[in-house]
């Protein structure tokens, strides 16, 4: 059995407690972005699952037509069977890494819309000013 080898730049935006305007806008398109690539892999797998699926459930009668012995075939179904379930549910896993990306998209937006113009003014200023939450006392 192979094992999963992780590849290089798949990663999302790593965490760490840089909170800034922009390396915030920056960690989430990168996570929108990563998980844009995962559903086009996950969409891929399904396919490909598919039809690895319909191949075993046809070898299955192929191996009924040739007089195999009849666990030979039910095996074989059971394989097809179990391909067919892993689609479904890489199928939903795909959904789910879509909509999360579309959320991520939508969070990026909605946080430049509240935030993009006080950035700008504390970006533009040479004096320091507080940290957010100073004047919430």
């Amino acid at each position: 059995m192979s094992t999963p080898v992780p590849r290089r730049g798949a990663f999302a935006a790593p965490t760490d407690a840089d909170n800034r305007y922009k390396s915030l806008q920056h960690k989430l398109k990168i996570l929108a972005n990563a998980l844009d690539n995962a559903s086009d892999e996950l969409q891929q797998l399904v396919r490909n699952m598919r039809l690895n699926a319909s191949r075993t459930e046809n070898l299955a009668a192929d191996i009924a037509h040739a007089d195999l012995d009849p666990k030979f075939v039910e095996m074989t179904n059971q394989v097809s069977v179990a391909l067919g379930g892993a689609a479904d549910e890489g199928k939903k896993l795909q959904e789910t890494a879509h909509e999360v990306s579309v959320q991520a998209t939508g969070a990026q937006r909605t946080h430049a819309r509240l935030y993009e113009g006080l950035d700008t003014v504390r970006s533009g200023r040479p004096e320091r000013t507080p940290k957010p939450g100073f004047f919430a006392r």
